[in-house]
């Protein structure tokens, strides 16, 4: 018996997972519904992620979809809050999820029980209508998130408590009529502090941004008009990053992100561009800069009783409301601080999952991760693995090796990443899609591919990294996963190419077959 906690993307993988294992999960959601993040509500509700109306995913359909489950091909491209909600909906109902899911349930503590050393087991104490439930279970799935509680480290902005105007962190956010005719500044620079600043620029009298470090800014619409993530996540690309000497690599990426702009002109170069930045994802911000509707400051010095200073700027710049894009706190309340401690927002947990420390391998965190990539798909695989672990079918390394390993990963974290908010939490997200689905048997091998269906082999790897690939062969191979990686260009071409007819898939395939053998040497020298 398992008990998940929460019914969001994270929870609904958790849980078909269970079920493909044979395991039997009890899903506990506290809300009335499925979808965590992505169900939108007008009121913010405690304990809940909270999202603005104008959300849509930063991730392509075909990336992000469950890896035996894609999106209907009329979806578009990027999923507008509202139908990925759909797309969850649909994966319950087609896997049966529901009925293992009790809702308006909250998860009040999780605890070893006194025999844990040699069973395992937790009891988990449930809240329902105001009464109390103790359960007893074999594992938990811990899948709460970590969109709920907001970061507003207020004393690190002097003045702030003498400010006159408005603040509030971008959760209490919903619609931009609160920056009517106002001037506005927007602490911190994350996809939601960009998203918020240009919805506010149209109808605010002025719009700020300010950000300490700067960063990298991609178009959901790349080369050639396709998804940023289906070029740059590829077998290939990742090769190349993973391979190439360090100034080399970061010669490109400076190169490939610096493609649409000039970053330093536009006032967001990062500012050690030596360090792996998660880009943002915005199409509008460049045009809004030079247009003057969006202007970019550095990071705040002193709040004064109507203005703001900013550092290395001389001239105080007069703002009415203050909208803090400070990110949000990881904590589990329902956990004992001994099971999982979070320290700088990074929670010591073997390959982001498994606390290193425990007797008997029953729980798990997931989704606790940033990839710079879609998520969907790595909290399936991380799903997949922690339910074999749970049913004894994979084995974890000894702790002595996990603890090993986490600690030096944390140190390349701050030499590559450096240890600020949730940095610590970013990988390389195919790289780590590999690592998880090699446990399990589910790792593609394009070598062996290559002998017996070469042109899947060269889609493979030249060709986005779909979810589909990890469902080619292992435990929970879909008959299905040829095909959708075949038409996948198919399916993206559907929803735009409305005015005629659509055609096969897209031209971009037929560039394998240029450079395919030549380039597939070049992964067999470098051993991938």
């Amino acid at each position: 018996r398992v008990a998940v906690v929460g019914a969001g993307v994270t929870g609904l993988a958790a849980t078909k997972c269970c079920l493909a294992e044979g395991l039997e999960p009890t899903c506990f959601e506290q809300s009335q519904d499925i979808g965590g993040l992505w169900r939108y509500t007008e009121h913010i509700e405690a304990g809940r992620p909270s999202l603005y109306p104008s959300v849509i995913s930063n991730t392509s359909k075909e990336m992000s979809a469950f890896s035996d489950f894609p999106f209907p091909e009329h979806f578009p491209v990027f999923l507008p809050n509202a139908l990925l909600l759909d797309y969850l909906r649909r994966y319950a109902e087609r896997f049966s999820l529901r009925e293992h899911i009790t809702f308006g349930t909250t998860v009040v503590s999780i605890r070893k029980q006194p025999d844990f050393a040699t069973t395992g087991q937790w009891n988990v104490v449930t809240e329902a209508g105001g009464k109390q439930t103790s359960h007893v279970f074999d594992a938990v799935m811990v899948c709460s998130g970590s969109f709920s509680e907001p970061s507003l480290p207020l004393q690190c902005f002097p003045g702030i408590e003498r400010f006159r105007g408005q603040y509030f962190h971008s959760r209490q956010y919903k619609h931009p009529d609160v920056f009517q005719g106002k001037r506005v500044l927007v602490v911190g620079m994350g996809n939601s502090g960009v998203d918020i600043a240009v919805e506010a620029s149209r109808v605010a009298a002025k719009v700020t941004i300010s950000t300490t470090r700067g960063a990298w800014l991609l178009s959901r619409v790349f080369e050639r008009g396709y998804p940023w993530d289906m070029i740059l996540n590829t077998r290939f690309m990742s090769l190349i990053k993973t391979n190439l000497p360090g100034p080399l690599s970061w010669w490109l990426i400076n190169y490939k992100v610096n493609q649409w702009f000039n970053h330093e002109n536009y006032g967001l170069q990062p500012e050690n561009s030596w360090l792996v930045r998660e880009p943002l994802l915005n199409d509008d911000l460049p045009s809004y800069i030079l247009t003057g509707r969006i202007t970019i400051r550095p990071g705040v010095k002193e709040f004064k009783d109507s203005s703001v200073l900013f550092h290395n700027c001389p001239e105080e710049e007069p703002i009415d409301i203050v909208v803090f894009c400070t990110g949000y706190t990881i904590s589990f309340p329902f956990l004992e601080e001994s099971v999982v401690r979070v320290e700088n927002k990074h929670a010591s947990l073997y390959k982001y999952v498994f606390p290193t420390h425990l007797q008997k391998p029953t729980l798990a965190v997931l989704g606790l991760i940033k990839p710079f990539g879609a998520i969907m798909p790595v909290v399936e695989m991380q799903a997949r693995w922690v339910s074999r672990v749970f049913k004894g079918l994979c084995q974890l390394p000894p702790q002595s090796v996990m603890e090993k390993e986490v600690n030096e990963k944390k140190k390349n974290q701050i030499q590559w990443f450096g240890l600020t908010f949730d940095e610590v939490l970013k990988t390389e997200w195919l790289v780590y899609l590999d690592t998880l689905a090699s446990f399990i048997g589910a790792k593609p091998s394009v070598l062996g591919l290559l002998c017996t269906d070469p042109w899947l082999a060269l889609t493979i790897f030249f060709g986005p990294c779909s979810p589909y690939q990890y469902r080619l062969g292992g435990p929970g191979r879909w008959e299905g996963a040829r095909q959708a990686i075949l038409t996948q260009w198919d399916r993206v071409l559907k929803p735009t190419r409305t005015r005629v007819p659509a055609g096969s898939s897209s031209s971009f395939p037929s560039l394998l077959t240029l450079v395919g053998f030549l380039l597939l040497l070049a992964a067999v020298i470098f051993g991938f």
